[in-house]
């Protein structure tokens, strides 16, 4: 196969996100829970993650470097040119969280994002993996089965289908629960996703060829750990909130 791989003649990595965009936005149109919340409230919520992400996605990449960037700050297209899937779910998160509190939301919208960013992200992925080596995407050199010469004339991890696998099997994972009305609390399914999808970026990134400046992680891993402390930290004051409530509606009733 021929890196970058042309698709009609378009770039792999312009096409698929383009896709990815447009593919994820009518996902959410289409699935998200009408009841929750009205549409002029939830596109504010849109516009909000949108631009939390990204600049949560360059903001990261900043890092992955820092000695070059500190070197490169005046060089605007190195300074625009990355961007990172971590830190644009981070920075899509605090963005969403900064409209609702200008619109004075307080319910929890996360779960009606959780399946237009796991198809989005993973048509992201197949443009990535498309690319090639100027993705810088792919993982380390490997005598697995699965290595891809991606141009290099090395076998190399395809991190980037490595993730899709994953995003498939979470997805079905956390349909199933949605289906089975396994949900404790609103937000639960977009946290079990978040959380997941960092501990999953944590660990892949070991196998990345990547700047690793931070006590053997690289920024990518940082700011997963962060998130992961995070979600934990949340789920479980969510799962004491909720006990709380079942135990005292079993009260109420047995009064």
């Amino acid at each position: 196969m021929q890196f970058p791989v042309y698709v009609l003649g378009i770039h792999p990595h312009f096409l698929f996100e383009a896709i990815a965009y447009f593919i994820g936005f009518r996902v959410y149109l289409y699935t998200r829970n009408k009841e929750r919340i009205p549409m002029d409230k939830a596109m504010w919520v849109i516009v909000g993650a949108i631009f939390g992400a990204a600049f949560g996605s360059k903001f990261l990449y900043w890092f992955e470097n820092p000695i070059k960037t500190i070197e490169q700050w005046d060089n605007l297209k190195y300074m625009l040119e990355g961007k990172t899937i971590v830190g644009g779910l981070l920075g899509g998160l605090i963005g969403v969280e900064l409209a609702k509190k200008c619109i004075g939301w307080k319910r929890s919208t996360g779960d009606d994002f959780v399946l237009p960013l796991t198809v989005g992200m993973m048509l992201g992925r197949i443009g990535c993996f498309l690319t090639g080596m100027d993705d810088h995407t792919y993982g380390i050199a490997t005598t697995w089965i699965t290595g891809v010469d991606f141009g290099d004339g090395i076998e190399r991890h395809p991190t980037q289908l490595y993730e899709i696998a994953f995003l498939f099997i979470l997805i079905i994972i956390l349909l199933t629960i949605k289906r089975k009305n396994a949900i404790k609390w609103e937000g639960y399914l977009f946290q079990l996703f978040m959380l997941s999808y960092l501990v999953f970026r944590f660990s892949i990134d070991f196998i990345k060829p990547t700047p690793h400046p931070y006590f053997s992680i690289n920024n990518i891993q940082v700011a997963s750990l962060i998130g992961i402390i995070y979600y934990i930290t949340l789920m479980r004051r969510k799962r004491q909130q909720h006990q709380h409530y079942i135990k005292r509606e079993e009260q109420i009733h047995a009064k």
